[in-house]
This record gives structure tokens, sequence and C-alpha cells, in this order.
């Protein structure tokens, strides 16, 4: 079969490319590839997560959501990966907009936190430490969050913030867009379209950005996640967990943490008990990764929470907790010897809506 000629225009346009020198050009119009990403790294979390989800923590330089009812341990995953990132120069950020906030159990978590006292009173007027704290004294608006984390990385660019940084915001779904304020309307469809605006168009691409190796910082945005449920479309449907604040954050998270079940908390209380009175020092949790886009790993079990942060579901890890701290719950019980009881939780139905509730 005879090969087929080319025509003029094509022998012409393969002779222009033969000769044309595309990193040339790019150079001149400042396209010169940059596109290396660091290697990743992660703040790490306790044994017993590690153990539950067989993932590291936290991955640097991503967007990460713990999401879940309430009270299922995604504070304690935000305070076990501040604790660590301390411990590795890199600065946690504390935008607490849910207003729940313990300095008592940061601290009993590690937290290095230093309390500014009165001389005069002696009493505890404020802490301060290796961190940064927000909360509803300035924040009050999903546009204040997203221009407060913006201000941070431009100074950190401009080398007045030296440091690594880990943003923990508490949480997604706790405070309005500036519209719903104005109009003091709470407006669902308002507030969803000013965290895609905020930060699927923002925020969010310049914590991906830093994972460049160009960058000279790596920054990490972790979001807890308010969450509520959706009733099944059917008789024979489901029910499904649905984000506060709408989907921008899920789609643009490459991580995303759920604790407790779609219907109920999924928790069961453990409980040191003795003559009535009692120390509820634990709780057992079902714990998912549901969304892993830096190496894949999905898993599903049980983790127990502890105001110290989380431990193995297992006898031998709640026997040694025990008696770590047998002696102060005895201060609380009044002495002597007490039982250890749990109580089930995981099917009290939590109320299932049509639509996001106000």
């Amino acid at each position: 079969m005879a090969k087929k000629k080319k025509s003029l225009s094509e022998a012409v346009s393969s002779e222009i490319q033969a000769n044309f020198n595309l990193d040339g050009f790019k150079s001149k119009k400042g396209l010169t590839s940059k596109a290396k990403f660091k290697e990743q790294e992660w703040i790490p979390l306790s044994s017993a997560y590690q153990e539950v989800t067989s993932v590291p923590g936290i991955p640097m330089g991503h967007i990460v959501l713990l999401r879940g009812h309430s009270d299922t341990g995604k504070t304690t995953a935000l305070l076990e990966a501040a604790v660590e990132a301390q411990k590795r120069k890199i600065l946690p950020v504390f935008i607490i907009t849910e207003m729940k906030w313990s300095w008592d159990h940061a601290q009993m978590m590690g937290l290095n936190i230093n309390e500014v006292i009165d001389e005069e009173t002696g009493e505890v007027i404020d802490y301060n430490g290796n961190f940064i704290y927000v909360d509803r004294e300035t924040i009050n608006s999903i546009e204040d969050v997203s221009g407060f984390i913006l201000d941070l990385i431009d100074e950190q660019k401009k080398g007045n913030l030296p440091y690594d940084l880990l943003f923990l915001w508490d949480s997604i779904g706790s405070v309005p867009c500036e519209m719903s304020i104005k109009s003091n309307k709470n407006n669902n469809e308002w507030n969803a379209g000013a965290m895609s605006t905020q930060f699927g168009n923002s925020v969010n691409q310049r914590i991906t950005l830093s994972r460049k190796e160009s960058s000279p910082y790596t920054n990490t945005l972790v979001c807890i996640n308010k969450v509520w449920t959706l009733k099944a479309e059917s008789p024979m449907g489901r029910p499904k967990l649905m984000n506060k604040g709408g989907y921008a954050m899920w789609f643009d998270s490459t991580f995303v943490v759920t604790f407790g079940n779609v219907m109920s908390a999924g928790t069961s209380k453990i409980k040191a008990i003795k003559d009535g009175k009692q120390v509820e020092f634990a709780k057992r949790v079902n714990i998912q990764i549901d969304k892993n886009h830096i190496n894949g790993v999905t898993t599903r079990g049980k983790i127990v929470i502890t105001p110290h942060g989380f431990i193995d579901d297992s006898d031998k890890a709640l026997k040694i907790y025990k008696e770590e701290q047998s002696e102060a719950w005895k201060k609380i019980l009044g002495g002597g010897d007490f039982i250890i009881a749990e109580e089930d939780q995981a099917y009290t139905d939590i109320t299932s809506h049509t639509d996001e509730p106000q």
C-alpha cells in the first residue's frame, strides 16, 4: 500500500515544530515547571488511632475533615494533632467558633500551655504559648474565618511568621456567612455558597499549593464538620449522614474521618461507679476513614476516647488506663473500691430531617 504523502500545510507544520524550542518558550513566558510536590509527611496521632485506621495521623499539606455527631471523638483527634504539631515545631492555630473549648482538657491532652496569672489575685487570666488562638470574640462569620487564615498565610509568605501552620477549625457549621448575619436569617444556601467561595475558591487552594517543593512552608487545614441526618427517600432506603455548611470542603478535602454512626452517636459510655456516684472516663466509638486520596487506605473499627486521648479498644488497654487513673477517681468517688460499667448508647436515634436544620 502506497504511503500517503503529507500535504503542504502538514509539511510546513512539521518543519516548524522540528525547529521549535518548547523549553525556551516556557522559560520566556515564565512557564518553567514547578509541579513537583514534597514527599508526603504526617502529623502522627496516638498508636491507638494508627492501629485502628492503618494510617499515621494527619497528612500535612492537605484539607482534612473530622466529622460526626456530638461527643464522638472529633476534638480528641484535633487535640492529638495539635500536641504532636507542637513537638515538631509546627504552629497550631486554633479557630474556635463552636465555643465548647476547654483549656483544662487541652492541658490534660498534653498541649503545652503557659498560664498568665494576675499578680494581685493569683487567678489565671489568660493562656499563651506556642500556638495561636482565636474565637467568637473576633471571628463571627465564614468570611472572618477565611480572612484570618489567608492573613496568616500572607504573613508567613512575607517572612513574619516562620512556621509550618496547622489550622484547626472547630467547627464548620457553627458560624453563618455575612449575608445571613446582615439579614438576621441563617440561610443554609447562603452559608454553603460562602463556604464554596471563601474556601473552595481561595483558602483550600493556598493550603494545597504549600505542598509544592517551591513552597518553603507546608500548611495543613483540619476542620471539625458538624453533621445532620437526612431522612431516607423511600421506605426501603437508608438515611444519610450529611455535612453542615454544604459540600465544598468535602470535595476539596483529601482525607475524611467519620466518628460514630449515621442515625446515632454510635458510642457507649464507660464509667467508674461507687455508691451512686459515677465518673464517665471513656467512650467506645466507631471510627471510619471515609475518604483517603493520600494512600487509598479506608478502614472501619472501634476506638476508646478518654480525657487524655485515644486508647485501644481492648481489655488490656482499659485495665492499664484504670490503674493509671484509679487514685484520681477514688478522690471523686470517696475512696475504696469501685466497679466499671458500660452504658450502651449506640442505638439512641438522632432526629433525621428532609432539609438541613438551622
